[in-house]
């Protein structure tokens, strides 16, 4: 049976819908930077998930091919994801998602090196005839967290994000989204901080699943206060 990240690692994808602190560790992902309103039919966000499922079915079907990534065991691709922020915004205003910036990222198994990962890419170009120079290989450490499952629209989530806040506060945290630029991979730290982003694990297809039933991780970096 294909490995599934979701059952495997429950505490990370499937967290309950009340709040919880969690330590997320350093994992390995593609990613694409974009921004706007990832609901614009035109827009970065659409396209850039495209080029993320074209790496992630390139690399698991790796096994058929030439190029064997030693330690591959066969998997279930993770689910999409999203690190989102917006410049001078301490958090996310719903009301202006013209003003989003985003890395939308897929998890990697992590026996894939970035050499795999290179591969991945020329292989996609080449069979796919396709641009995928906007894909890059990005390392990230979330760290200390908390998070929460939120049931229902992308646009109800304030509601969700302020019974966290709510939470960490009584637990003794405070929020700690920054304002440092993320690195990209293979960046000298050079005494620079990630950038600590709001964070959505999306679980439901919103193309099949009803806006009431949609289930998305919501998670947010904190420190003690």
């Amino acid at each position: 049976m294909a490995f599934d990240f979701k059952k495997e690692y429950k505490e990370f994808y499937m967290p309950k819908g009340t709040p919880s602190i969690v330590t997320v560790p350093k994992m390995n992902y593609i990613a694409v930077r974009g921004s706007g309103d990832p609901n614009k039919e035109d827009g970065e966000y659409k396209a850039a998930i495209g080029l993320l499922y074209g790496i992630a079915f390139t690399i698991k079907m790796s096994k058929k091919g030439n190029h064997q990534i030693d330690g591959y065991f066969d998997y279930v691709v993770p689910p999409l994801e999203g690190f989102w922020w917006q410049n001078g915004v301490n958090g996310v205003d719903y009301t202006h998602k013209e003003d989003f910036q985003w890395i939308s990222v897929i998890r990697l198994p992590d026996f894939v090196t970035k050499e795999d990962f290179d591969w991945a890419v020329r292989e996609a170009t080449a069979k796919k005839k396709q641009d995928f120079s906007k894909v890059e290989f990005f390392t990230y450490d979330e760290g200390l967290c908390v998070q929460c499952m939120h049931i229902g629209s992308y646009d109800d989530e304030p509601a969700t994000v302020e019974i966290m806040h709510r939470y960490m506060e009584e637990q003794g945290y405070v929020l700690d989204i920054t304002e440092h630029t993320p690195k990209c991979a293979g960046e000298s730290s050079g005494g620079r901080f990630y950038r600590r982003m709001h964070h959505e694990i999306y679980l439901s297809d919103a193309r099949k699943v009803a806006p009431e039933k949609l289930k998305t991780v919501i998670r947010h970096p904190i420190r003690k206060g």
